[in-house]
């Protein structure tokens, strides 16, 4: 994969459903987090095609299992996956996989992650608790990942890098960023973090 680069991406470049002339890597990217923090926003966000949304509203009895603190306005999940594309500088082509976030959907996870080079996981400031349990499921496939910070009006503002990655058990190596899951550029530079963590670990007689 070669390098990219925020200023040179266009979210159009596909042109539509049809794959662009200078696609030359494909790669399949999760895109992950609790329940709430953004995945669908992001993905529907940046993809040049019509997303495939999977999102059901939140009934009663899914409020016995769904913890809804911290997200009280959320008034659908997803219950399979999201999924859209985006083309990048170099002829890189992303194929996001957006994960379920709830405890219950977790038998979808290995079905999902199957031959996906990396994950982007979603963060949320307000409950950094609540991505404990995806970070730890990532980390057991030992898929390379990002961590991005999705920026919400109440998110606190008074934490340091250095705290947040200590709080989240960060590896020094792996990137940590901020987004706004509903701004493309923001959500890009996102993905783009990743796709740069990717190029520098692999083999150099692949990159």
């Amino acid at each position: 994969m070669a390098s990219a680069t925020s200023s040179t991406v266009d979210t159009a470049a596909g042109g539509g459903i049809h794959l662009p002339d200078t696609a030359r890597d494909l790669v399949k990217i999760l895109v992950t987090g609790p329940f709430g923090v953004g995945k669908t926003t992001l993905i529907g966000s940046v993809s040049e095609i019509r997303p495939l949304h999977t999102e059901e509203q939140l009934t009663e009895a899914s409020a016995q299992v769904d913890d809804l603190a911290g997200v009280r306005d959320k008034s659908t999940t997803t219950v399979a996956i999201d999924f859209g594309r985006i083309s990048l500088p170099g002829g890189i082509v992303l194929y996001l996989f957006g994960t379920p976030g709830q405890e219950r959907f977790r038998s979808l996870w290995d079905d999902i992650a199957h031959g996906a080079l990396g994950a982007l996981v979603l963060v949320d400031a307000r409950r950094i608790d609540a991505s404990f349990d995806v970070l730890g499921l990532v980390e057991e496939t030992g898929l390379p990942y990002a961590v991005a910070f999705n920026t919400f009006p109440d998110a606190p503002r008074h934490h340091t890098p250095e705290q947040l990655r200590a709080a989240l058990d960060l590896e020094p190596t792996t990137p940590m960023v901020t987004c706004d899951a509903r701004e493309a550029d923001s959500s890009i530079d996102s993905l783009l973090a990743l796709v740069q963590h990717l190029i520098d670990h692999r083999p150099a007689e692949h990159r």
